[in-house]
């Protein structure tokens, strides 16, 4: 059943940024705006945002452009402003969809209103993620100074609008909204309350360690709520010629290969997924080869550096297929591993066991990624495979000695959970990064290099400073974000959920 708003999205980009527009919309209008915040909402300043900071830190992809330094740390101020300014350039789309949807709003709608405020919770994640305290509830106010929130105040507040948004969606199970303003699911609604219950459970986890009370009881209410458990469930943003896919556009500026780290886990465990995420080295047919993160602009002119001794991405990623390639939102698999995870700590996650929860995950990416084969998928659960060592410009050890199969050693499930995980999240390098905050997992090689002040090459960046832009036209409110932090502004300061 159709209902609520139905219309076009060859338009949307009328709706990108101008707020003040945005109070008075029809039902048309807040269809336009509403395909407008999903894409540039997801995708903004990819390279920046992304590439250069996201999956360096989780090392899916090792750096190399010589004049690029963020792979060794260091937070290039310019390329931070243009990830935070081209988030917040591109929100008032959605205010005005929230606004207008609203209770009283000229195009009120309860359940538009609802899955506003879904992806509301899923834009503004990583960007707290990565800066931690951030403008959130006084975005829009109309002021010089934009106060920002504290990071657990912001997931308090995610938590009551999943909550909120999935009870008001029962009335509508079954229904359609938005019709194909909706890039993601097409309007289904039965699609956004699985995806906002496993963005809910996603969150629960993160904060398991500082709020372990305010995670079970949301990540429990996550799963009796229901989430994605099926590739049918997966949340891709649809790609078009005018909504193009970035990370294929990026990969015509090669500026990235596959990271040592990826080689060491795909190739060890013999992993089928290797064929789909990557390409063999220029020459061959089946070898690959990752580049340790973290090289100087001297070291990735050596010749075991060069670009045809390292595998780019599979031509599914490349310029050519940015038009039809779906960019990945959430997928299915997460939410096996989330709830494997949930079971490690005790928590209710539908009467399975970790490991029952752990080998759906690893069955749900591999047919994510058109892996079927039933036999296949059993004999890479069961296998004693390990990561294995590496050469290139230097020679770096097996990245870890966890194994695929189950193990009956309580203290190694985690990282065997992380690890799949990890996998499993590729090229979603910003949510990789957090879970390697979170967890320490999976083990990754030290950087050759870091020309941070702050983190050395044995450690961890922690976040991203707040911006140039920021201090320039919000001073008071960087103040306020910096207060909040609980240390200083630089990329050793633990996060909230991290402390």
């Amino acid at each position: 059943t159709a209902i609520g708003i139905s219309s076009c999205t060859d338009k949307f980009e009328e709706y990108n940024t101008d707020a003040s527009r945005l109070t008075e919309l029809d039902a048309s209008a807040v269809g336009n705006a509403f395909a407008a915040t999903q894409y540039r909402s997801i995708q903004f300043s990819w390279q920046l945002f992304n590439s250069l900071f996201g999956d360096l830190q989780a090392q899916y992809f090792g750096n190399i452009a010589q004049n690029f330094p963020s792979d060794r740390n260091v937070m290039v101020g310019n390329w931070l402003n243009g990830a935070f300014n081209g988030f917040y350039n591109n929100i008032p789309a959605l205010l005005g969809v929230l606004e207008n949807t609203a209770p009283g709003g000229k195009a009120a709608n309860p359940a538009v209103f609802a899955i506003a405020n879904i992806m509301k919770c899923r834009v503004y994640q990583p960007m707290t993620d990565y800066w931690g305290p951030i403008p959130y509830s006084a975005v829009g106010n109309g002021l010089k100074t934009v106060d920002y929130d504290a990071q657990d105040v912001i997931y308090k507040d995610f938590f009551t609008t999943l909550a909120k948004a999935t009870a008001d969606l029962q009335a509508y199970k079954g229904k359609n909204v938005l019709g194909s303003n909706d890039l993601i699911y097409g309007g289904d609604v039965d699609q956004w309350i699985r995806f906002a219950n496993t963005l809910r459970l996603r969150m629960a986890i993160r904060v398991s360690i500082v709020d372990p009370a305010l995670a079970k009881t949301n990540a429990e209410a996550a799963v009796a709520g229901g989430v994605m458990e099926i590739n049918a469930h997966d949340a891709y943003l649809k790609s078009t010629a005018n909504n193009i896919n970035k990370m294929n556009q990026a990969t015509a500026w090669n500026e990235f290969r596959m990271s040592a780290a990826m080689e060491s886990v795909l190739t060890g465990y013999d992993d089928p997924r290797i064929t789909k995420m990557y390409a063999p080295i220029s020459g061959t047919t089946a070898t690959y080869k990752g580049i340790r993160n973290g090289f100087t602009q001297v070291e990735l002119g050596l010749p075991a550096n060069e670009n045809t001794k390292l595998s780019n991405v599979n031509d599914r990623f490349t310029p050519a297929n940015q038009n039809t390639n779906p960019f990945e939102v959430i997928m299915s698999a997460e939410a096996w591993f989330l709830r494997a995870e949930g079971v490690l700590r005790g928590w209710n996650m539908g009467g399975g066991t970790a490991q029952t929860y752990y080998e759906k995950g690893i069955e749900t990416s591999m047919k994510q990624w058109g892996i079927s084969d039933a036999t296949a998928i059993a004999a890479y659960t069961a296998s004693a495979n390990t990561p294995i060592a590496v050469t290139g410009a230097v020679v770096s050890p097996a990245l870890s000695d966890i194994t695929i199969a189950w193990s009956s050693d309580a203290t190694k499930q985690l990282e065997q959970v992380i690890t799949q995980k990890w996998i499993a999240l590729w090229p979603n390098g910003a949510e990789a990064w957090t879970e390697y905050r979170r967890t320490g997992f999976p083990k990754l090689y030290p950087r050759m290099n870091s020309e941070s002040l702050f983190v050395t090459k044995d450690q961890v960046v922690r976040r991203v400073p707040y911006t140039i832009g920021e201090s320039q036209t919000n001073p008071a409110g960087v103040a306020t974000g910096v207060a909040k932090l609980g240390g200083a502004d630089n990329e050793s300061t633990r996060l909230w959920w991290n402390k």
